[in-house]
């Protein structure tokens, strides 16, 4: 009984956070995308309801996004020209990502006021391929930075364990390393996901199955919420 309430403690003060709450209502949001794909054809009714809470959720976190560019402008002023980088190339990485992002919140929002209707916006779906493009980039520049990072941390493992017994390597980085691992695998399907959404012809754009989509954005969110509950553990 005490582990679960310890349990259900941790729960609570994840999904207090916006970073949290976000990851389980990504959870929902494909869950039901995945169960709606898998009924398509067996149940189409119960497919459609599952269609239709998922829709709900995915436009609730929009929505939540809407106010995203403020702490985006803010991080990308303190980050700068990446000084505090640990290379070039991550330096260059990194401001490239903060400028795609700086782009993509503010086309985000007007296919937002487009979708309901509060803004009469001329060729809406040429905005939403460009939202498209966008997080592809965006996601895309991040998987280039967390395989990087991953990179130069293995080098530096690598040469720890040249100079002393794997015993005395601190446990707590081999852990956030192994975590980072779990970020690439993660965003890498989010990379897979935000790809199918291009036109097609573009890559696999409009390839995938709503079951597909379905379960490759449940894994990532799983992904996501153990890597919180891990980090947590980890900063106990």
């Amino acid at each position: 009984m005490g582990s679960t309430t310890k349990f259900v403690a941790e729960f609570c003060d994840i999904i207090d956070s916006y970073g949290g709450r976000d990851k389980v209502m990504k959870a929902l949001c494909y869950s039901a995308k995945l169960v709606a794909g898998y009924h398509l054809k067996r149940n189409p009714e119960l497919a459609k309801r599952y269609a239709t809470a998922s829709s709900k959720i995915s436009g609730a976190r929009a929505t939540l996004r809407l106010i995203d560019d403020i702490p985006m402008i803010q991080y990308a002023l303190e980050y700068g020209l990446g000084e505090n980088e640990p290379d070039r190339i991550m330096a260059i990485l990194g401001v490239t990502a903060n400028i795609v992002d700086l782009l993509y919140y503010p086309i985000e929002k007007i296919c937002w006021l487009s979708e309901h209707k509060i803004v009469d916006v001329k060729h809406a779906d040429n905005w939403d391929n460009a939202n498209s493009v966008f997080w592809v980039l965006s996601v895309y520049l991040n998987l280039m930075r967390t395989l990087r990072n991953f990179w130069l941390n293995q080098e530096k493992l690598n040469r720890s364990h040249e100079l002393c017994s794997p015993t005395n390597i601190d446990a707590k980085s081999l852990a956030k390393h192994r975590l980072e691992l779990m970020s690439i695998a993660r965003i890498s399907l989010d990379f897979v996901h935000a790809v199918s959404t291009l036109p097609k012809g573009y890559l696999w754009g409009g390839k995938l199955s709503t079951f597909q989509v379905g379960a490759i954005g449940t894994l990532s969110a799983g992904l996501g919420i153990y890597q919180i509950f891990a980090k947590r553990r980890l900063c106990k």
